[in-house]
This record gives structure tokens, sequence and C-alpha cells, in this order.
């Protein structure tokens, strides 16, 4: 089973019908949306594999709906209760990209795992979003360390530049190579923040992550897959008719690449390219809706 461990909050995504106006009204559609990275992967994996979310919600409404819209696609919530549920202001422009709002509310205040949470999973994914605040960066920490030590595999998301730059890339490098995770989702801007993958080629972080193997997305661009030892190999991704919302797009990505690596298994390079085929095919779904929605 695929565990998922971080944040379900409200997205609350707007359309801006052109320019955004500053200090008057702009033209715009808004929609809600049960959101959040982990989340989103954790939907979008079910129905490919089984899968299992683990996080926190406030004892509230918008917390009761985020958790029923999530149960109903088939996956297995698991959530602690307190503070208020989060919710994210998702700003989208006329190109589909994203800026985000984030009040992430009860998803910081996740504490230690349950054993039992944890039981059946052979694969736990996290995003970055999870080490920032506390006590939910020791709690996937923990998981991280407690699925690896049984067996399993886990992979990291980078979630975003902007939580890089908060978090600190030195903390968070020193984190990723003491953690091992057998795979790292990054975009382009992520991976080179890193020092992980620049202009194609391994950057001079590399080195430091010897064990995982570091998956670099870069839009309509070819995906680079690289595998510790081997040579990068990139994979192309195909054309999307209509690009309007990018939110929940590497998500996407994440839960149709970790669904079919879960599936076949092994770390071959015939398998990560088949890995990362299912990702473009999962992540093209969601461009054309509102918000990490089909």
């Amino acid at each position: 089973m695929l565990g998922v461990l971080g944040d379900l909050v409200e997205d609350i995504v707007v359309w801006v019908d052109g320019p955004l106006r500053h200090g008057t009204d702009s033209a715009a559609q808004v929609f809600r949306r049960r959101g959040g990275s982990a989340a989103n992967v954790a939907c979008f994996a079910a129905g490919r594999h089984p899968v299992r979310f683990l996080g926190c919600v406030g004892p509230d409404a918008v917390g009761d709906s985020v958790v029923a819209e999530l149960g109903g696609h088939g996956v297995d919530v698991r959530v602690q209760r307190r503070g208020h549920t989060g919710s994210i202001v998702v700003l989208i422009d006329q190109d589909g990209e994203r800026t985000m709002l984030p009040d992430r509310g009860a998803a910081t205040l996740l504490e230690r795992v349950p054993g039992e949470w944890l039981d059946g999973l052979t694969h736990l994914h996290v995003p970055g979003y999870s080490f920032d605040g506390e006590p939910v960066g020791d709690a996937a920490v923990d998981a991280l360390r407690r699925v690896r030590r049984a067996g399993g595999t886990t992979s990291v998301d980078a979630s975003s530049t902007g939580m890089l730059e908060q978090y600190g890339r030195e903390r968070f490098l020193t984190l990723l190579a003491e953690l091992a995770p057998t795979f790292l989702f990054a975009n382009r801007l992520e991976s080179a923040c890193l020092g992980l993958l620049v202009d194609g080629l391994p950057g001079p972080a590399r080195a430091r992550l010897a064990a995982t193997t570091v998956v670099t997305k870069a839009g309509a661009q070819d995906t680079t897959v690289d595998v510790p030892g081997r040579v990068p190999f990139t994979v192309a991704v195909p054309p999307v008719a209509e690009v309007r919302d990018l939110t929940g797009a590497g998500d996407a990505f994440a839960a149709g690449f970790l669904a079919r690596f879960l599936e076949r298994g092994g770390l071959e390079s015939g398998g990560l390219r088949s890995a990362a085929q299912a990702g473009h095919r999962s992540a093209a779904r969601v461009l054309a809706s509102p918000g990490a929605s089909f």
C-alpha cells in the first residue's frame, strides 16, 4: 500500500479573467476544492494502487468535508483532529501559473503517527511542505524512518522554491542526505535551487544524495531521471491540448509515477521510464480544470 503524509486543506481557486488590478476589482471565477499536496497525491493514486492518507484537520465542518471528499475517491483516510482546517488561496493567471497564499492550519499540528497507521505500507511519500512546521516536521521524519526500517521505500517532493528558501536549502539537503529517500521529485527551478540538476546536468550537490533517484520535471519539456551511478536519461512529455490551471500537476505526476513503480517494482531504466510516462499521463488530466481536480 502507498502511504502519503501531509496537508489536507480547502483550496480556494481564483481564475483571474485578465491582469490583476491592484487597489480595485478584477473579474474572476472562484472555485472551492479539496486541496493539499499530500492529499492530491493520495487522490490521484487511488484507483491505480491502494493508498492511505495520513494527516491532521480541524474538528470543524471544513475538516469533515475534505475528509469525506478524499475518502470518496477510495483513499483510506487517517487523520488527527485539532486546531482549524487549513485553506489556501490559489490565484491562477491567464497562462495557468499559480500564486499561492497558504494558511496550513491544522496540517502543521500532526503529531507522531500511530503504528497501526503505518502497518501494511510498502512506500511512504511526503511533500517537502510537511517538514516546514512543528510538530508535523518531526512526525514526518519519524514516519519516513520507520517505513524504511520496516523495509519499505520512500519519496519526498521538493514542493516549491518558496518553501525551500523558508526552510533553508542547506538544511533541506542535509535532511535528504540523512533520510536517503528512494526518490526525490522536483521541478526544474527546485532542482536548480538545490544544486541537483543545472542546465540538464548533475549539479554540485548531486553527490550528497548518493542513494536517491532524482526526478526533475520541466513542464512541457522532457523530464530527467537521474539514478545514482548511471547517466541521467530523459522522458518526453506528450503534447497537452489545453493548459488552464497548473495546480496539482506535480502531485498528479508523483501519483502516477509511484503507482506504476509500486506495480512493477525495481529501479531499472525501463521501469522508471514507464513510471515517468505514467506520471505524464496522470498530470495531463488536471491541466484544464480548476485546482487539483479532473
